[in-house]
């Protein structure tokens, strides 16, 4: 029943993968025609990057749904945290990219709120 996710997180995780490693921002590139302009940079109130958090809920669950009943889970959590940790730390390096603390810290959030909606809705399908 929940196969048809597996394409889904395969591809979102590739899009996830080209974004982080785009050589500037797309949403500025599409928006304003500007490589460097990068709309997603304003000031919140949580101090953590919105989208970055966004990203990594939306895979996290996806991964979580999908590999449920898999003895996997494990894997796929240090998968997300790695990939987190290695595609911020290569903005370090990409051309008008930067590695950025609160990025790393949203995505982590990201992961591990989906993990806790996962536990949740374990927890409210056992009543």
């Amino acid at each position: 029943m929940i196969q048809f996710l597996k394409p889904i997180f395969n591809i979102s995780v590739l899009l996830l993968i080209f974004f982080s490693l785009f050589p500037g921002n797309i949403i500025g590139l599409l928006l304003y025609e500007d490589i460097t302009h990068d709309p997603t940079q304003d000031p919140n109130f949580l101090f953590i990057s919105v989208n970055h958090f966004i990203a990594y809920f939306y895979v996290g669950l996806l991964a979580f749904f999908l590999y449920l009943k898999n003895k996997s889970l494990k894997k796929i959590i240090y998968f997300l945290f790695f990939l987190s940790v290695i595609l911020e730390t290569l903005h370090s390096i990409i051309p008008n990219r930067a590695f950025e603390i609160g990025d790393l810290v949203s995505n982590i959030l990201g992961v591990l709120v989906a993990y806790l909606v996962l536990k949740i809705y374990l927890l409210f399908k056992k009543l």
